[in-house]
């Protein structure tokens, strides 16, 4: 099952995605409000995902909204913010929060030749700041995060899972 809100008032339709084609349009009317709205059943485009490796994932909680989403993290630099059209975000999720901006912030995920990795957390600059742990980032401040970090952006907590050695 699958959980969108309306655009107007927000409220949560759930559906089954899995008993639509991928690429579908399906329009939705509103319970509440009686908008009517569309949305595309993405398709999965496996093969662009199995060339670049993930080295964890992002869970966004979004406190207000009560939405989460996970965003993979590839190698280099994850640009998160809020998804718009034609944003330069690589990382980008869908939110309603104003206070999200559309390259908010940047996590950097470098392997090392000893089989180690770093990941590092810097503002892109944003107009409300990134917080890693309850502590605003500086300018041009990088932080090292780890596996469990929490991250806060706008009314968003980011929660950073990497994959360990002992996952299969």
């Amino acid at each position: 099952m699958k959980r969108i809100r309306c655009p107007k008032c927000y409220t949560a339709i759930s559906f089954d995605d899995k008993i639509y084609e991928p690429g579908r349009i399906l329009v939705f009317g509103c319970p509440e409000c009686q908008k009517q709205f569309k949305i595309r059943i993405p398709r999965a485009n496996a093969d662009k995902e199995e060339e670049r490796p993930t080295f964890g994932m992002l869970t966004v909680l979004e406190n207000d909204f009560q939405l989460k989403t996970d965003i993979p993290l590839y190698e280099g630099d994850n640009i998160i913010g809020r998804f718009v059209k034609g944003t330069n975000a690589n990382a980008a999720f869908k939110t309603v929060d104003p206070s999200i901006d559309t390259t908010h912030c940047i996590v950097n995920v470098k392997p090392l030749k000893n089989g180690r990795t770093t990941i590092t957390l810097r503002d892109a600059p944003s107009g409300t700041g990134t917080f890693l742990q309850g502590e605003l980032l500086n300018d041009r401040e990088r932080a090292f995060i780890e596996n469990g970090s929490i991250i806060n952006i706008g009314a968003a907590t980011i929660i950073l899972k990497l994959h360990t050695d002992d996952e299969e």
